[in-house]
């Protein structure tokens, strides 16, 4: 089993071209499916159906979330499309099960004032607070991915012409406008901090921890969690917040969601659809607040 394992995160990485993040995912879910096979002494390839089945109603009786079990059916279905696919078995003993039904959550988004004291909080005046500055805006001016944006090299920003390359899920490319204020910060940033930061070292990344490293995810949740209490900010912020608000407040002042779609690099359009329930609530809102006869019972 786990040489299966093995060669279908092989595949899902070099085939699939799926990030890194991706197929850790993909094994760990598996591996927990081999951990309880052999707990209940299952052969996963000789009784497929019915592992997967007893499997499935382990997590539901454990208290899993919908979503954490329809992620694990997800990775089973993959996993024996791909044994069946390499002719380890002759048939995919997950076709016809359905994942359970999700309740759609609509993503947490800030106001653009909400927005403009988060992005206030940084002292431009250190090397830190510089780069924290750059990182924001260019996150809330282009709507990238926490990983694309950490990922990014000097390589990947043009401020001469406005413009920042970015690899996505798959490892798709996009090119996404950069606004003026966003380019101003990051060419700040370039000039008078990120030498400080780097302390000599040759690296390609474009933000820097103190170390002198590449930024990580987990190094730039911290920051944006730390902006958020400064700017006493109550909602709870995600690493995607920006993200969420930049295609809403797109979208609120007239982008047009193909576009859209193309910014964020959804493959599917239904997932950018979610940000227009975002904006027909917002405007329910404004509508419920401001016509004189919203909130009147008509006789």
């Amino acid at each position: 089993m786990e040489d299966l394992v093995d060669a279908f995160i092989h595949y899902l990485a070099v085939e699939k071209g799926l990030a890194r993040n991706t197929t850790s995912s993909y094994r760990f879910d598996l591996n927990q499916y081999w951990l309880f096979c052999q707990a209940q002494q299952l052969d996963p390839l000789k009784e497929g159906r019915g592992a997967v089945m007893a499997y499935l109603l382990k997590l539901k009786k454990d208290g899993r979330a919908p979503s954490t079990v329809s992620r694990h059916l997800a990775a089973l279905k993959s996993f024996y499309r791909f044994l069946v696919q390499e002719g380890v078995i002759s048939a995919d003993p997950t076709a016809n099960l359905e994942s359970p039904r999700l309740a759609q959550r609509l993503p947490r988004v800030l106001t653009p004032e909400e927005v403009d004291r988060l992005l206030a909080q940084p002292r431009t005046s250190s090397a830190a607070g510089l780069r924290d500055k750059a990182m924001l805006e260019l996150l809330y001016a282009t709507g990238l991915r926490v990983s694309e944006l950490i990922s990014l090299d000097l390589a990947d920003v043009n401020l001469e012409h406005g413009f920042v390359r970015c690899f996505g899920k798959g490892s798709k490319e996009r090119i996404i406008p950069l606004g003026s204020v966003a380019a101003f910060y990051v060419s700040e940033y370039l000039k008078r901090a990120r030498a400080k930061l780097t302390r000599g070292r040759s690296t390609p990344a474009l933000f820097i921890n103190q170390q002198g490293h590449r930024l990580t995810r987990q190094g730039f949740w911290k920051i944006i969690k730390k902006y958020a209490r400064q700017g006493r900010i109550t909602k709870v912020i995600t690493p995607h917040t920006l993200r969420h608000s930049f295609a809403t407040h797109l979208l609120e002042n007239g982008a047009d969601l193909r576009s859209v779609q193309e910014l964020l690099g959804h493959a599917d359009i239904a997932t950018t659809q979610i940000y227009t329930h975002l904006t027909r609530t917002r405007l329910r809102e404004i509508y419920d607040r401001a016509h004189p006869r919203a909130q009147r019972q008509q006789k």
